[in-house]
């Protein structure tokens, strides 16, 4: 699978985005999918990863109750909504794929994720 992240911006404090990530191939259901980000001077974080069939989602702690990943398996696209956005939330953010069980637990871990997409900057200004 190949992805392409697209969405990012600039926003003001407060306010929202959305970001979208396409997958090509046919196998994108088979797939979890999850969303990291990496701000200057900061190693890359995890933000919010989604069960292959949308059932169960998981996000950090900084964004939970703001942020909310979904899919549409249909469309082989993953979407992460970003409300009431903060200036900490600057960075690229990156989707990402993997084929782990998200019961263990070791979902927030960068190195079980491939592939990645290209990463798309989200600038938020105070």
């Amino acid at each position: 699978v190949q992805l392409q992240a697209s969405g990012g911006g600039f926003v003001q404090a407060g306010g929202s985005l959305r970001l979208s990530c396409a997958a090509s191939g046919r196998t994108f259901s088979s797939y979890v999918m999850a969303w990291f980000r990496l701000a200057p001077g900061t190693d890359r974080e995890f933000v919010a990863v989604i069960s292959e069939l949308g059932r169960n989602q998981y996000y950090s702690a900084s964004v939970k109750g703001r942020f909310t990943i979904s899919r549409d398996n249909a469309k082989n696209t993953v979407y992460l909504q970003m409300n009431s956005l903060k200036p900490e939330d600057t960075a690229v953010y990156y989707c990402a794929a993997g084929q782990l069980y998200l019961g263990l637990g070791d979902y927030s871990s960068s190195n079980r994720y491939a592939p990645w997409g290209q990463g798309t900057q989200v600038t938020v200004s105070s």
